[in-house]
């Protein structure tokens, strides 16, 4: 449990690091905006793990060691966590301990190259949401991150719409009037969140933390742009608001 004796050997991280790649490079399948941190030692595989969800139309964050991790996901707001267990300067248990009792609510997967039945009752009793063993196929990888997602939030029809706007998340298709749109990826992510949000006020500050991820920058002009180009697509009648001082809203 947790210690090097459990870790996979360098050569074989490495050839995971390279499955989790190739899958990554193969076509993004569709889903909702999802918020995710990697937290994981192991770089390379880290990082084909940040290549392969952004293909599939997430924001992710990435961390290289527990004290690292741990400040990132208690200083911001995500859906799911994928927390490697085997650690530097924080072990991931401290880390999943520690989120629990802050009553973080972001929803952790914990990874670990530990299979025995114990190690994961372990893990989850510390508080993680779900277990994946190391190697893992990346498609699985995902389709757990989508599962805790959907644990984690209101209850939304499959498809979203309101008047002649449609937009189908799992299919990553939208139009309206009958007619297709065809919408970048930031511009599709401001709108399924905007038509889930039900009416709510979405500000350009949550839609940046939601849409981008940490490399955005704070100060840029880059959701007031996106949203003009958004209004623009969608065509007459408008149907993106703009509330002074306070964001954007589609009306329920």
């Amino acid at each position: 449990m947790g210690g090097p004796s459990s870790r996979d050997s360098a050569d074989s991280q490495s050839v995971l690091s390279r499955k989790v790649q190739d899958l990554a490079d193969g076509p993004a399948e569709g889903g909702g905006r999802v918020r995710v941190l990697v937290i994981d030692d192991d770089r390379e595989l880290a990082e084909a793990i940040g290549v392969g969800l952004r293909r599939e139309q997430m924001a992710v964050d990435l961390a290289f060691d527990g004290d690292a991790g741990l400040e990132r996901a208690l200083v911001y707001s995500y859906d799911v966590i994928v927390l490697d267990r085997d650690l530097p300067r924080m072990h991931g248990d401290d880390v999943c301990a520690h989120l629990v009792r802050q009553g973080c609510r972001s929803r952790v997967l914990m990874l670990t190259a530990a299979a025995t039945i114990e190690n994961r009752v372990d893990g989850l009793g510390l508080g993680a949401d779900d277990y994946l063993p190391k190697p893992f196929a990346f498609a699985e990888l995902v389709a757990r991150i989508r599962a805790l997602f959907r644990r984690a939030q209101p209850a939304l029809p499959p498809v979203l719409e309101r008047g002649d706007l449609r937009l189908d998340p799992a299919k990553r298709a939208a139009g309206r009037g009958g007619r297709s749109l065809d919408l970048g990826p930031k511009e599709f992510g401001a709108l399924e969140l905007l038509l889930a949000a039900r009416g709510r006020v979405i500000s350009a500050e949550e839609l940046l933390e939601r849409v981008w991820d940490e490399m955005a920058d704070p100060f840029t002009t880059s959701v007031k742009v996106t949203i003009s180009r958004l209004r623009r697509k969608l065509g007459d009648p408008p149907v993106i608001e703009t509330i002074a001082q306070a964001g954007y809203r589609i009306s329920a």
